[in-house]
């Protein structure tokens, strides 16, 4: 029989080699699978072996650990053999901060998070061993001096310069951080660079903290350089020229020092360098050691890195993770408003610890900051500072994107300003070529020949402002606010009015007929976008009225009912301002509504609907009118659903001998009722 079997999961393997260590230098006997399963063993089995074998189990808990497949039977079958805990054959030690559930919930674990090596050395033998005489039994502890036994898991290395702390709130990004790892580790005696990309403020510098501190243990240097700036890219790297005493570290000479550190890492090994916001891989060329058994972790919010690495592309969070992102930052149990807010900010992790940091600073709720974000989003945008391990807010981390995008071509600027204007998602590049003629004659030019429309797209897509897929752009509603906010009024103004005309331009007239349903299934979102900011500043009212009653013949056509309502209602005060309440466009507008509060089931709102419309017609064109004819026709449907049979009848008996005119008069006219 061996005294211990240590059960953990491959992420935590320092831990469990420490813990080993440790034991075996008090005189105990282990099982780990580090040491005691060798190539070819049947892994269950002696896993199976371990457990019956060794009288007591240590269960190393983490996150990894508990969401691990094969640790389950490990611990299941210790807390089998002794379910009271009353022999202790069981013994959790926790090594990373984790929520217990089910079973494991009622166990009482060790605690060595956050302890320091002697304290760590201490709880774990006063815990499994607790008759020893304190002091006597010392073990060699991991990294001493004169030994080659890897650290105490969590100590920092001897050369380190990471400027930041461990984000205690992080959340998620378990596969990003799980393919991260995979990546590097393929490494061999190469040096791998892999590079995390992606939206400012999408979270890529607290991805490659967190990996750094959750990987420490594996490395003997960690070096973290600034590489947004070439003179800070130049001197952080120069700086590491101390600690390695090297040579040339007191050079007056920066290149000289910059290439003697490069020489210096490609003769180690077990060494990480992280360049955080990098621009572009040329601008690392100088930087990376070659032939060398060492990682490069990159991150830029450029996505082309392939020439050096494999990019890690980074998005904004899945909705659960925000949730508990801010519930678990704010203290608010809020999940509701949480989600809401989530929704808001689009899931972006720099926005969800600006609010979560606003709501803490400020003791009020999730739902108040909410509420203050749709009623003056610009002014906290304008006040906020830096959360706690950010260099800079959302603004000011996009203003500095956009003025590199703008200068390097002025047509990616309004081509961003002009999406700004319209849903984030599925913009349509050949509707905006098509429509080239309605927008800012840089633009329309740049539309017009592909060599200036892919290098605008190349100069956001560095600063991953947009992404493209295919004929399309996508971007993230924080950015597309943050553009909005940038432009001066009339600005403002010219771009909202742009995008209006030209998705009204290409929304088809026949909306409701199932053959164009493609095309308006592709612009819906862009005219519900770019009419809610016409509708804000009374722009193109002819415009965004007319696209608005296009939508919702198309909702209607699809019994989409409550938003065809709400877009014909949107639609009509647009039109009885521009031309009247008693204009003929406002009664189909009218006529419009009745249909759909019809097929809600409103009759009496259809009635009334249907009667206004009449009214207006019968004014605007006299009695014997097709368009008379067909309100007549309506206002016949919604008695016959009224169970109102004898006024159906005398209704639709009007209707018919005004329809029949208009067929004598002209062969060409269409039957069509119902239809606006």
């Amino acid at each position: 029989m061996r005294d211990f079997f240590i059960s953990y999961n491959k992420a935590d393997k320092p831990w469990a080699e420490w813990i080993d260590r440790e034991l075996r230098a008090a005189g105990c006997t282990t099982v780990i699978q580090a040491n005691d399963f060798g190539p070819g063993c049947n892994f269950i089995l002696e896993m199976q072996k371990a457990t019956e074998e060794a009288e007591r189990t240590i269960a190393v808990l983490s996150p990894a650990y508990l969401g691990a497949l094969y640790t389950q039977p490990e611990w299941a079958a210790a807390f089998a053999k002794d379910p009271t805990g009353e022999k202790r054959l069981f013994v959790p030690i926790r090594v990373a901060p984790c929520q217990l559930k089910g079973m494991l919930a009622n166990v009482v674990y060790m605690d060595l998070v956050g302890l320091d090596e002697a304290a760590a050395r201490e709880a774990l033998l006063d815990c499994l061993l607790p008759s020893r005489q304190p002091g006597k039994v010392k073990g060699a502890f991991p990294g001493a001096a004169g030994t080659k036994a890897p650290r105490f898991p969590g100590a920092l290395p001897p050369i380190w310069n990471v400027p930041h702390r461990r984000n205690p709130n992080f959340t998620g990004r378990e596969e990003e951080l799980a393919e991260l790892s995979k990546t590097l580790a393929k490494g061999g005696t190469a040096a791998l660079t892999q590079a995390i990309t992606g939206l400012g403020g999408v979270g890529k510098t607290q991805l490659a903290i967190e990996y750094v501190y959750r990987h420490v243990s594996d490395y003997g240097l960690i070096w973290w350089v600034g590489a947004e700036v070439p003179a800070k890219r130049a001197a952080d790297f120069a700086a590491l020229a101390a600690p390695l005493d090297l040579r040339e570290k007191d050079s007056a000479n920066q290149p000289e020092i910059v290439g003697a550190v490069r020489r210096e890492l490609g003769r180690r090994t077990r060494w990480l360098l992280v360049f955080d916001d990098a621009g572009a891989p040329e601008d690392l060329a100088d930087y990376l050691p070659q032939g060398t058994a060492g990682h490069v972790v990159v991150t830029s919010r450029n996505p082309a890195w392939a020439s050096l690495g494999k990019p890690l592309p980074v998005k904004t969070l899945p909705r659960p993770e925000s949730v508990q992102f801010l519930l678990k930052r704010s203290g608010d149990e809020d999940g509701q408003a949480a989600d809401a807010l989530a929704e808001a900010l689009g899931d972006l992790p720099l926005a969800l610890e600006h609010a979560a940091a606003y709501v803490e600073q400020k003791g009020c709720t999730l739902a108040h900051y909410l509420d203050l974000y749709e009623k003056q989003g610009k002014e906290l945008r304008r006040r906020a500072n830096a959360p706690a391990g950010y260099t800079a807010t959302v603004a000011t981390t996009w203003e500095i994107s956009l003025g590199e995008a703008e200068k390097a071509s002025p047509a990616a600027a309004e081509l961003l300003n002009l999406c700004a204007f319209l849903a984030p998602d599925g913009i349509p590049l050949d509707i905006l070529r098509e429509q080239a003629a309605k927008l800012p004659k840089r633009l329309a030019q740049a539309l017009r020949e592909p060599l200036k429309l892919d290098e605008a797209l190349a100069a956001l897509r560095r600063y991953s402002l947009v992404e493209v897929a295919g004929d399309a752009l996508s971007i993230h509603r924080l950015v597309q606010t943050v553009a909005r906010d940038r432009l001066g009024t009339k600005e403002w103004r010219a771009f909202a009015a742009a995008a209006i005309e030209a998705i009204n331009s290409a929304f088809p007239l026949d909306s409701d007929d199932v053959r164009n349903w493609p095309q308006c299934s592709r612009l819906l979102a862009h005219a519900l976008a770019s009419a809610s900011h016409a509708e804000a500043e009374n722009l193109a009212p002819a415009s965004t009225g007319r696209l608005l009653n296009q939508a919702g013949m198309y909702l209607l056509g699809r019994a989409a009912f409550p938003e065809a309502k709400a877009a014909f209602g949107r639609a009509l005060p647009i039109f009885e301002a521009a031309l009247g309440k008693d204009h003929p466009n406002v009664a189909t507008l009218v006529n419009n509504l009745g249909r759909v509060l019809q097929d809600m089931g409103d009759l009496a709102g259809a009635k009334r609907h249907f009667e206004r419309a009449l009214a207006i017609d019968e004014a605007a064109f006299g009695p014997n009118h097709p368009s008379v004819a067909t309100d007549i026709n309506n206002l016949g449907s919604v008695h016959r659903d009224m169970g109102d049979l004898e006024g159906a009848k005398r209704h639709f008996e009007r209707a018919l001998p005004i329809l029949e005119a208009a067929l004598n008069n002209s062969p060409r006219f269409r039957l069509d009722i119902r239809k606006s």
